[in-house]
């Protein structure tokens, strides 16, 4: 399943701003800061502005450096950026075998690569700050690796591994930069899982989603609403410690 668009949302309170995923993440984060709900399309944002939720909102291919680097400069133009979540993604799965290296440019492409393009965007103007929050919204197959997504669990480990070293870079400044990574969350690209698993087996969606579902100890897929409030407390003045760490959500799968 793809979602590589992402969408710039600038919202009203001071020091907020956010990359959404469509569905549910991203906006998860948005209602928890600011009581508000969104879905994914443009006409939803349209809807957070007009509801007071957020003041701009901006889409932007991450996989293309110079379309993110225009989305957040003209973010920027009407706010500073002290808050940077990257959370647009994809996900594919294959054997290994079948794994063309297309496949594997496509992973890169957006899940590294397009958290590079976002923080290369916004780091500079964040760094001359005082207070800067960077999350990267990654996955627990950057902790561990999953059968049949062997390109996906190679980009997650790589911004991992990014989050680990920009922090070390970063520690003399007061921006902190930090990974959040969720194990199976019931979003859209869980979803199109679950979809193919019903594809290619035959079993009913309750059997597909327990079969995601066992790799959590709780026997649950993982809400949006928790991962957004992972990385709201990341995002907090009282968080100014935590900085190069890969924090799971995953009711203790890793």
């Amino acid at each position: 399943m793809h979602v590589r668009t992402a969408a710039f949302l600038a919202c009203a309170r001071h020091r907020r701003r956010a990359r959404h995923r469509p569905r549910n993440r991203g906006h998860a984060c948005t209602r928890r800061r600011n009581g508000h709900g969104a879905r994914r399309n443009r006409a939803t944002l349209d809807e957070a502005i007009a509801s007071g939720a957020a003041h701009f909102a901006g889409v932007a291919d991450v996989a293309d450096q110079a379309a993110v680097s225009a989305a957040i400069a003209k973010a920027a133009a009407r706010q500073p950026i002290d808050m940077l979540i990257a959370n647009a993604g994809i996900a594919e799965s294959a054997p290994f075998g079948k794994s063309d290296a297309a496949l594997f440019r496509r992973m890169m492409d957006v899940n590294f690569m397009g958290v590079v393009h976002t923080i290369q965007a916004a780091l500079p103007s964040m760094r001359d700050r005082p207070y800067g929050r960077i999350v990267a919204v990654a996955s627990t197959a950057g902790l561990k690796g999953y059968a049949y997504v062997s390109a996906y669990s190679a980009a997650k480990h790589a911004v991992v591994g990014l989050v680990r070293s920009l922090a070390l870079e970063l520690a003399s400044t007061g921006v902190t930069v930090n990974a959040v990574c969720p194990g199976f969350t019931d979003t859209d690209l869980v979803a199109g899982s679950i979809d193919n698993i019903m594809k290619k087996t035959g079993r009913s969606r309750e059997r597909a989603v327990a079969e995601l579902s066992r790799h959590n100890p709780q026997g649950r897929l993982v809400t949006p609403a928790e991962v957004a409030d992972t990385v709201l407390w990341l995002c907090g003045e009282g968080a100014g410690a935590i900085t190069g760490q890969a924090i799971a959500v995953a009711g203790g799968e890793v």
